[in-house]
């Protein structure tokens, strides 16, 4: 199961903003807090995603952020609306009038306070600071992107893990990882090394239009057909759309994360051609 790509993120965040912003804090749980509980009174000011992480910010200086792994959702409900999933699932709950915003299964929940250097319980003063731009916002600093593939990786770095870096872009996940390195045709078990710095940053280009594209989609489409349509992701064993070789699939990385490709459109040591997107 994949984690969360930045798009899904972004539109929960879109989601939740018009309900919670404005709102006085009447409610808050959560078992397995890390850091300051929010104060009741307190009003909410913002809902943002950052990469793949969820912040909600209080009018005291405290800012709640979940980070939701691949098990974790966010669902909002009216007040007293029957939940969609059982309550040992609840990571923190956030009741405004009208509206209670739940956050199931997520693995970090956690508070800071961006003002107060070391913040709560010993966590850092920004747990999100590290992250590189963001690729679902409209203008991504992607100059400094392409800098810090030079830095971050380890020097024999795959491309495909390093596109999941997210000290070096954030918000690409193992869809649109594997659907860009199709694109540009590019092997996914090349050295970032060498992978020549523009097709770098054509791969965060292509990443980022795609995750934009996707921001107000339900199901997450990156080729041309119905909604839902993919080129590689999720499609083992069946034709190429480009070619028809069938679609292999491979775990990568440290973490053994999902890759889908095309041994035929990208073979061994292939860093292009790069057509435009």
């Amino acid at each position: 199961m994949p984690l969360p790509e930045g798009d899904t993120l972004h539109r929960t965040a879109n989601r939740l903003r018009p309900a919670l912003v404005g709102g006085v804090l009447e409610r808050f749980e959560a078992p397995r807090l890390l850091g300051d509980r929010p104060v009741v009174g307190a009003t909410i000011v913002g809902v943002e995603a950052v990469g793949k992480h969820l912040l909600i910010d209080f009018d005291d200086g405290l800012t709640l952020r979940t980070h939701l792994g691949m098990p974790g959702s966010w669902h909002l409900y009216r007040s007293g609306e029957r939940w969609r999933k059982p309550r040992h699932l609840l990571r923190a709950l956030v009741a405004v009038p009208g509206w209670e915003a739940v956050c199931f299964s997520a693995p970090q929940v956690q508070t800071y306070r961006k003002d107060r250097p070391g913040g709560a319980l010993g966590t850092s003063l920004d747990p999100v600071g590290h992250l590189g731009p963001d690729l679902c916002t409209p203008t991504p600093d992607l100059d400094e992107a392409v800098r810090r593939f030079a830095t971050v990786p380890e020097p024999d770095e795959q491309i495909g893990p390093a596109l999941l870096d997210q000290r070096i872009a954030a918000g690409i996940g193992n869809v649109y990882k594997s659907e860009v390195l199709h694109r540009l045709r590019v092997d996914p078990f090349v050295a970032v090394a060498d992978v020549p710095e523009p097709v770098r940053r054509q791969l965060l280009e292509v990443a980022s239009r795609l995750l934009r594209h996707n921001l107000t989609t339900t199901r997450r489409t990156t080729v041309a057909g119905p909604p839902g349509s993919l080129a590689v992701y999720g499609r083992a064993r069946q034709p190429c759309r480009v070619c028809g070789t069938p679609i292999r699939m491979a775990r990568q990385g440290a973490q053994a994360r999902s890759t889908y490709w095309c041994p035929r459109c990208q073979p061994p040591g292939s860093v292009g051609p790069t057509p435009t997107a």
